[in-house]
């Protein structure tokens, strides 16, 4: 099987299978990036990564809610929190069927509670099967509630984000939820909470924007484009050619953007260390 690149890379057409692989049916896959024909098996083993360029295949929320905590540990709050087309957008609702359908979730993010390796810490992880992870009204309030709810138990966060960005079709209501998750984020800091991101491709627009550059430590999978606009349109804009990798993991660590580069497979340990280098006396 070939993975087919969708007409509209942020718009992500590609269907979420269960478990910690896309694939499950199919015996073999070929990587988008090498070539190289991989097993389902090892795709599973390997956290979905091609084990021989390293390529990262995209995940759902799920998949990584169980590589990153605790067996058993994951408590998810606010799940049915819905979004509804409240400016009448054409279109829009037809959308957001189809997003349910394909993402089985009710929205672009999912929230709770969870262990990472005992450390207790609140966590949301986007969706990018759910409208290519882009944030409207309803994911803005549950990253917010999270956030809220994590400095009134004096929790740390861990934010994995993919996001074409703000929702167009819910207008400024969507703009406006870069304040509200901004001023979220801001309270948890301001209470002396630790709160670590990882950008996962693509984490653009309104989103990098906002909470998932505000993080104390913010880390990404390799090769994730990271930006605000994309680079098709900044070439448009400045009518100059970019340099290679452009907005990518490794281009964005080398000029000071984000903190690190960490390989999926290390995701947990990596975090584990930071939550306890950065955990609370108890009282």
């Amino acid at each position: 099987m070939i993975f087919k690149k969708p007409k509209n890379t942020l718009e992500g057409l590609g269907k979420p299978m269960s478990g910690t692989s896309e694939v499950v049916d199919e015996l073999s896959v070929t990587c988008e990036k090498c070539k190289k024909t991989l097993t389902s098996d090892e795709l599973v083993r390997e956290l979905n990564v091609c084990l021989y360029c390293r390529h990262h295949f995209k995940m759902n929320a799920r998949q990584r809610i169980h590589i990153i905590a605790d067996a058993d540990t994951f408590t998810e709050l606010d799940k049915d929190l819905a979004p509804q087309n409240v400016l009448g957008f054409p279109g829009y609702d037809e959308k957001l069927e189809a997003a349910r359908l394909r993402s089985a979730e009710n929205e672009s993010a999912v929230c709770g509670v969870c262990e990472i390796y005992g450390f207790k810490t609140a966590i949301f992880v986007m969706e990018p099967y759910f409208m290519m992870g882009s944030m409207g009204s309803v994911a803005g309030e549950k990253i917010t509630r999270v956030f809220e709810y994590a400095t009134a138990e004096n929790l740390p966060v861990v934010g994995f984000t993919v996001s074409g960005g703000a929702r167009m079709q819910e207008g400024m209501v969507s703009l406006m939820q870069m304040a509200k998750t901004s001023g979220a984020v801001k309270r948890h800091s301001d209470g002396g909470n630790l709160f670590a991101c990882v950008l996962t491709d693509p984490t653009t627009g309104g989103v990098t924007a906002s909470f998932a550059m505000e993080a104390d430590v913010v880390i990404a999978e390799p090769y994730a484009l990271i930006g605000f606009a994309g680079p098709r349109v900044i070439e448009q804009t400045i009518r100059k050619k970019l340099p290679p990798d452009f907005q990518r993991s490794e281009f964005q660590l080398e000029h000071g953007f984000i903190d690190n580069v960490v390989d999926r497979k290390r995701h947990k340990r990596y975090i584990s260390q930071l939550l306890k280098m950065h955990r609370r006396a108890q009282a």
